[in-house]
C-alpha cells in the first residue's frame, strides 16, 4: 500500500513541471567526441523554391544559403507525405504512413496520436545512450494536489533511496516509468540508484522544440515519446486563436478578450480555444504570442546547447518550426519595404533562427555536431500570396486539369522540398547531391551515426545515408512512393511511384488553388508516367503506346506491387483518429479560451 501511494504522489508531482532538477551525471563513458550530436530542423509548408541556393529568384534565406555552402544541398529530396502529421511520424519512424498508422493529420481534440507501438527516433537514442528513458500514460491531478504533495515526494524519494548523498537529484519520471513492470524490490532499488545517478536531462539528451502534431493526449505528448525536455505547440498554429493572429488567407479574428463573448466559428478558424504553448507536460501560456514564439524558441535552444555542450554528452536536438505555415506572424517588416510581403518576412525570421542555430552550434561544438535542415512537405497554394514557391516543379499537367499541384498533392511541388546537411569535416563544403533521398532517411541515417541500432520486428522505408553525407556515395533511392495526402485517393495510399528518374501516377487530383478551384480526381489504370529529368514541370506524360512507356511500365508495375506485399507482410500499426472535445488543451477553463500565462 506504501509503494502505491508513492506512485501516486509521484505521478501528480511529475505531472506538475516541478520535477525539473538540474544536475546531468554520464554513467556510460561515451562522449560527444566519440558520437555526433545532432540537430534535426524541420521547416513546415516550405517550397522547394523558397532556398535561394535552389531558386535564383529567392533572396531572403542567407543563412540557409550559407549553410549550403559550407556544406552539402540536395535537390531531390522528398517529404515522406504531404501534409504534416504523416510526414513528422515518418521522420520519427522511418517508416511510411501504411506501416506506422499515421495517413492524415490529427486535431485539436484527437485521443490518439503516433502509435505507441512505434519506435521513434529520440526513443531510439535514448536506449542507446543519449538519454534514458520514457514514460507510460498517467492521469493528471489538480494544480493544488500537485504542489501539496511536492515537498513530502521529493523528500521521500531522496531519503529513502539516498540519492541527496550522492549530490544529484532523483528523475521521477523516468523512475516510475522503469518501476510500474518491477515487482521485485532489489530490482526497484537497482533502478532508482541508475535514475538517480543519471539526473534530468535538461542539460544533456534529446531535445524537443517544435510544433509536434502527432497526439498530446496522454502517452502520445513527446514527453512521453522519447523527448525529456518538449518546448513547443502542439499542433500546427492556425488551430487555435492568438492576441497576435499574424497573416492567413482569409484572416481569422484574434481571441475574444477576457471577459467578453464568445464567437460562432468563422470559416476555417479556431475562435474559442486559444493556442497552448507547452514546457514538457504544463502550458505556459495560452494564446500564444505569435510575434514572441521565434525569439523564445531562439533562447531555449541556445540554452540547451551550451549546457549539453558543457556536459559532454552526445544529444539530439529537434526544432520542428512552425514557419512557414500560416498564420504568418505579424513580425517587422524590413526597412526598405517595397515589393515586400509578409511572406517574405516570415521567410527572413525562420532564416534567421536557423542562423542563430548554426552559430551556437558553430561556438560550441561545431566540430561534434550534424546538423540536417528540410521542409515536411511543400507550400500551401490555397493561401494565395502567404504560400511559398515550387521552383520549376509546378505540376503543369494537373494546374491544367485545376486546383493546385503542392501541399496535399503527390506532384513534385507537394513532396520535393529544400534539403541541407551540415558537419564540418565530415559533411564535405559546397556540395550539390543529386542524389534520390526522402524524409524517410532521417531516422536510420541517424541512428547508424549516433551508433545506435534499428529496433527489430519491422520493415523500414528509408535508408541509410551516412554514405551520401560523408561524399563516399551519391547512390541515394532508386524507388519512392508518394503515399496520397489529401488530394485524392484514401490518406495514405502509395498510387503514385518514383523509379529513378520516372515518376507513374495511378491517380491525380488537384488540392484547392488559390482561386478556390480544386482538381478533380481521376484514376488512371494505364499510370501517366512522366521522364522527370526532362520534364521537371510533369506537363506532358510519356505516350502510352511509345517505347519508353511500355519499357517503364511493367517496372514500376513490379516495385509496386512488392511494396504492397512487403507492407501486408510487415508489422504495421494503426492510428487512433477518434476526438473528444475534453482532450483539447486547457490551462484555465474557467477563463475566455483558456487563458494563462506563466512565462
Amino acid at each position: 500500500m506504501g509503494w502505491l501511494f508513492l506512485k501516486v504522489l509521484l505521478v501528480g508531482v511529475g505531472f506538475s513541471g516541478l520535477l525539473y532538477p538540474f544536475v546531468d551525471f554520464c554513467i556510460n563513458g561515451k562522449t560527444a567526441g566519440q558520437r555526433p550530436n545532432i540537430v534535426i530542423i524541420l521547416a513546415d509548408d516550405m517550397g522547394w523554391g523558397d532556398l535561394g541556393a535552389n531558386w535564383a529568384e529567392t533572396k531572403d534565406t542567407a543563412n540557409l544559403d550559407k549553410m549550403a555552402s559550407e556544406g552539402m544541398r540536395f535537390v531531390d529530396f522528398h517529404a515522406a507525405a504531404s501534409t504534416c502529421s504523416p510526414s513528422r511520424a515518418s521522420l520519427l519512424t522511418g517508416r511510411l504512413g501504411l506501416r506506422n498508422g499515421v495517413t492524415h493529420n490529427f486535431e485539436v481534440s484527437s485521443l490518439g496520436g503516433l502509435p505507441l507501438s512505434e519506435s521513434t527516433l529520440a526513443e531510439v537514442l535514448q536506449q542507446s545512450g543519449y538519454v534514458t528513458g520514457i514514460i507510460d500514460r498517467m492521469n493528471l491531478q489538480t494544480k493544488e494536489q500537485q504542489v501539496a504533495l511536492w515537498p513530502f515526494a521529493t523528500q521521500w524519494v531522496s531519503q529513502h533511496w539516498n540519492c541527496r548523498e550522492k549530490a544529484v537529484s532523483p528523475r521521477p519520471l523516468q523512475l516510475l516509468t522503469l518501476l510500474r513492470e518491477e515487482d521485485d524490490e532489489t530490482k526497484r532499488e537497482t533502478v532508482v540508484w541508475r535514475t538517480c545517478i543519471l539526473g534530468q536531462l535538461h542539460l544533456a539528451g534529446v531535445h524537443g522544440l517544435c510544433k509536434w502534431h502527432l497526439g498530446h493526449h496522454g502517452s502520445y505528448h513527446p514527453n512521453f515519446r522519447g523527448f525529456d525536455y518538449y518546448f513547443g505547440i502542439p499542433y500546427s498554429h492556425d488551430m487555435g486563436c492568438t492576441d497576435t493572429p499574424g497573416y492567413n488567407h482569409p484572416p481569422c479574428p484574434a481571441c475574444p478578450p477576457a471577459g467578453g463573448p464568445l464567437r460562432k466559428h468563422e470559416r476555417d478558424c479556431y475562435v474559442d480555444v486559444a493556442l497552448p504553448l507547452y514546457e514538457n507536460l504544463r502550458i505556459v501560456e495560452q494564446p500564444v504570442n505569435l510575434s514572441s514564439l521565434a525569439g523564445k524558441y531562439a533562447e531555449k535552444v541556445a540554452q540547451f546547447i551550451q549546457q549539453a555542450s558543457a556536459s559532454r554528452r552526445p544529444f539530439l536536438l529537434y526544432v520542428a518550426l512552425a514557419h512557414m505555415h500560416v498564420p504568418i506572424s505579424a513580425t517587422p517588416l524590413l526597412p526598405n519595404p517595397r515589393g515586400q510581403r509578409p511572406y517574405q518576412a516570415g521567410l527572413r525570421e525562420m532564416d534567421s533562427l536557423v542562423g542563430q542555430i548554426k552559430d551556437k552550434v558553430d561556438s560550441t561544438a561545431k566540430e561534434h555536431t550534424f546538423i540536417w535542415f528540410a521542409g515536411d512537405n511543400g507550400p500551401w497554394a490555397q493561401k494565395c500570396e502567404l504560400a511559398g514557391s515550387v521552383g520549376p516543379f509546378t505540376g503543369l499537367w494537373q494546374t491544367r486539369q485545376g486546383g493546385s499541384s503542392a501541399k496535399q498533392t503527390t506532384w513534385e511541388g507537394g513532396h520535393r522540398v529544400p534539403a541541407l546537411a551540415y558537419w564540418p569535416g565530415q559533411v564535405p563544403a559546397n556540395v550539390t547531391s543529386p542524389a534520390l533521398l526522402s524524409v524517410l532517411d532521417i531516422f536510420p541515417t541517424v541512428v547508424a551515426l549516433a551508433g545506435a541500432s534499428l529496433p527489430q520486428g519491422r520493415h523500414f522505408d528509408g535508408l541509410d545515408a551516412s554514405d551520401v553525407l560523408l561524399g563516399r556515395s551519391q547512390m541515394g533511392h532508386r524507388v519512392l512512393f508518394h503515399p496520397n495526402s489529401g488530394a485524392a485517393g484514401e490518406y495514405g495510399a502509395l498510387q503514385a511511384v518514383r523509379l529513378e528518374r520516372y515518376k507513374a501516377f495511378f491517380i491525380t487530383g488537384g488540392a484547392k488553388a488559390c482561386d478556390g478551384s480544386l482538381g478533380p480526381e481521376q484514376r488512371h489504370d494505364l499510370p501517366l508516367i512522366f521522364n522527370l529529368e526532362e520534364d521537371a514541370a510533369e506537363g506532358a506524360p510519356l505516350p502510352r503506346g511509345g517505347a519508353e512507356y511500355q519499357a517503364v511500365l511493367p517496372r514500376v508495375r513490379k516495385v509496386l506491387t512488392e511494396v504492397l506485399q512487403d507492407i501486408a507482410d510487415d508489422n504495421t500499426s494503426r492510428a487512433d483518429y477518434t476526438q473528444d472535445p475534453a482532450v483539447t488543451p486547457c490551462c484555465n477553463p474557467y477563463h475566455i479560451a483558456c487563458r494563462c500565462q506563466t512565462v
